[in-house]
């Protein structure tokens, strides 16, 4: 019975991943392996499930109905298993999460290592990156966001908190070209600023209406990496536009200083989201639960 269901989870997975290839990157098998399995499911099924070409694999009709069929019957022993783990107190499980570069490994990711220690029956896996992936086709457990929501059609989404921006500058820059009092004053000053393909991100404000006004700062210095515009703004290569919990440290530090302090601040909410589902896996819920908790507290608030 086990290698039956082994078999069939290889099918569904083969089927949404496109290809064996992708099917054994995600289920961590060889491609041959996927490739076996698959043949003896057909052998045992006396039929040909996939019609398969140098280039491209797909369905047969009796592939295509059995596939239907098998993700029902999977659905169906994924919400037992849910309904059953609902119950527990401890997590246990592989858990595989999505989260931004940056802000996952200051801030998310040793939450969820800290997890892991504390629950052996946990495995954590994470997956940094700056795309938003697409957490059912992709096979992932939930994500960690800073951005406003945009495909939650089919998601679950909980605010962890806001990602608030601060202008500052080395001591030494601003005591050699002074501190900009207003947005206007940005405009004889230079400034290290994010940048990629040729195109610079302008900075944001709240404009006290609702609005935002968005300021081009002249610039001679663009990076694509946000912690690189940190450590060259401390060596007094121009203002910077950082989140607080990145800056936090060298502010405290006295590395940098702030500027425009008294400007109201930009933010970007963060969240936290996953396949939307009847009855929430308690490897999921207790990873939110802890984001939730201690997130906040982790953004370092800079105090004007």
């Amino acid at each position: 019975m086990t290698d039956r269901l082994s078999g069939v989870l290889t099918f569904v997975q083969a089927v949404e991943a496109g290809s064996f290839a992708l099917a054994a990157e995600r289920m961590g098998l060889s491609r041959s392996a996927i490739g076996k399995s698959i043949a003896r499911l057909e052998e045992r099924l006396d039929t040909r499930l996939f019609q398969r070409t140098t280039r491209r694999q797909s369905l047969t009709d009796d592939g295509q109905a059995f596939y239907e069929r098998c993700v029902r019957a999977l659905a169906e022993l994924e919400a037992a298993e849910a309904a059953l783990d609902s119950g527990r107190r401890a997590p246990t499980g592989r858990l595989r999460v999505s989260m931004p570069v940056l802000f996952g490994r200051h801030c998310a990711a040793p939450l969820l290592w800290e997890l892991s220690r504390e629950h052996p029956g946990l495995e954590v896996e994470i997956s940094f990156s700056d795309r938003v992936v697409d957490l059912i086709e992709e096979g992932y457990d939930m994500a960690v966001r800073v951005a406003p929501l945009a495909d939650t059609a089919n998601l679950t989404a909980r605010r962890l908190g806001v990602q608030e921006m601060v202008v500052c500058a080395s001591p030494a820059y601003v005591a050699k070209h002074g501190s900009p009092r207003t947005l206007d004053e940005l405009a004889r000053h230079q400034a290290v600023v994010y940048g990629r393909n040729g195109v610079s991100k302008q900075w944001c404000f709240p404009d006290g209406q609702g609005g935002m006004r968005q300021v081009a700062v002249p610039s001679r210095l663009r990076l694509d990496d946000v912690e690189t515009i940190a450590d060259a703004a401390v060596q007094g290569a121009g203002l910077a536009w950082l989140p607080c919990w990145l800056v936090g440290e060298r502010l405290r530090k006295k590395q940098l200083t702030l500027v425009l302090r008294d400007l109201p601040r930009y933010g970007n909410e963060i969240f936290a989201v996953w396949p939307q589902n009847k009855h929430l896996p308690s490897k999921v819920r207790t990873a939110i639960d802890v984001l939730v908790a201690h997130i906040p507290g982790r953004l370092s608030t800079v105090h004007r």
